[in-house]
């Protein structure tokens, strides 16, 4: 029997899951003090559901799950080799909450708001920061396409990054319509379109080079390649995406201009909101405002998403606006975790260490100190005192006592 976990998720310490609970709680309630609610769906959907979801490169990084019994057989039989699964796991939680929303919209309030806290999966190739089970904290807001949606989850989103404490940070904001509009400009055509943006989205990885390269492998004519390259390499502004990104974006770029604005009037200074010419985000869902933030001083992205109005339409037949924002769990834990970050505020913890016949006095002795304010937990005195009391330091505790010998804990010394 293997004791590691599977390549591509994690186990967790106590001292970890500390952690993982402070964030996850931290960001729960700052989502929950704005009027959005939580839901929870399951982790397995419809292979159908997800294949038609637009979820750009992510279609490529499912995990599939076999049919089973005689379904299994008779696909094998058959040779059907594309047919062999027909359920698969959830690569974000978008897709699932589309489908919660179209169940379950006759109980819901209009517009929804709602809270996502739960795993996803994505068959990636593991690497520090890239997990194939990862935790996501969703917002979204359905029902609604007015500009006040994106404007109150950037600056939900903000507040509970600054009450985590991640340091400064930047949101990057854009939108696929005016990025198009740019795109028809320069001479893509709009059946080349969402092959190009998802090109496009790969530029901070592959740079200028490597995205004209795999233009050219797609077939993208010289001379639209040429005016990607001076636009990659020169920068857009938004008052210079007004210009030329058409009649049919020039509304959605005075939406965006607006947006901006008052996105760092609420800001007040704690944080930056600007756009970004290139952030395009993968999914091919997305139909308007997309959005990013960035952690200036550890130089990598911290959350991200978009509208999103479209998917919800493809359960229901009817349109019906949608837009949401994504925290990167994952990578702020790393961070913190990293930093070695202190949770501020935490109940003390104390061990209460007996022998086997004071039972009954030390459980009463934690029932003093939970009322006390301090978190308090029962152990059998061991042999090995000192490695005993080493393991519990190590797994959050800030002191203990043994019963008999002693009132009051003894503390810990922190470095």
């Amino acid at each position: 029997m293997k004791i590691n976990p599977v390549k591509g998720t994690a186990d967790y310490l106590p001292s970890q899951a500390l952690l993982r609970d402070y964030l996850q709680n931290t960001i729960l309630e700052t989502y929950r003090m704005a009027g959005f609610e939580r839901i929870m769906t399951p982790a397995i959907e419809d292979m159908e559901n997800l294949e038609k979801s637009e979820g750009g490169d992510n279609l490529n990084l499912m995990f599939k799950i076999l049919k089973r019994g005689d379904k299994l057989e008779a696909a094998l039989e058959k040779q059907d080799y594309q047919n062999l699964s027909d359920l698969g796991l959830r690569y974000d939680l978008t897709l699932p909450l589309s489908r919660f929303y179209a169940a379950n919209r006759s109980k819901l309030s209009l517009p929804f708001k709602c809270i996502q806290i739960d795993k996803s999966y994505r068959a990636e190739r593991p690497q520090k920061g890239r997990m194939r089970e990862f935790v996501q904290c969703d917002i979204d807001i359905l029902g609604s396409d007015s500009p006040l949606c994106e404007l109150e989850l950037i600056h939900t989103t903000a507040a509970a990054l600054l009450k985590i404490d991640i340091g400064s940070f930047t949101i990057k904001v854009n939108d696929r319509k005016v990025l198009k509009g740019v795109l028809h400009t320069a001479g893509v055509a709009s059946e080349q379109m969402d092959s190009v943006c998802i090109t496009l989205d790969k530029w901070d990885k592959i740079g200028t080079e490597g995205v004209l390269a795999e233009l050219e492998e797609k077939g993208l004519d010289a001379s639209v390649r040429e005016k990607l390259g001076e636009l990659l390499n020169g920068g857009c502004t938004l008052e210079q995406a007004e210009q030329v990104c058409g009649e049919d974006a020039a509304e959605s770029a005075a939406r965006l201009k607006n947006l901006i604005e008052q996105a760092n009037e609420l800001a007040d200074g704690k944080y930056d909101v600007v756009f970004d010419m290139l952030l395009i985000r993968g999914q091919g869902y997305y139909t308007g405002t997309v959005f990013e933030i960035h952690s200036n001083k550890f130089r990598s992205a911290l959350g991200g998403g978009g509208r999103y109005d479209g998917l919800v339409g493809k359960f229901t037949g009817e349109n019906v606006p949608a837009v949401g924002f994504s925290i990167g769990f994952e990578r702020i834990f790393q961070i913190l975790e990293e930093q070695g970050f202190q949770i501020p505020n935490r109940r003390k913890r104390v061990a209460i260490l007996c022998n086997e016949e004071d039972a009954t006095a030390a459980v009463r002795k934690t029932d003093f100190f939970k009322a006390q304010g301090i978190d308090a937990g029962v152990y059998l005195r061991p042999k090995k005192l000192g490695k005993f009391l080493n393991k519990l330091e190590e797994q959050g505790f800030d002191g203990f006592l043994v019963l008999g010998e002693s009132e009051e804990p003894k503390w810990f010394e922190k470095n």
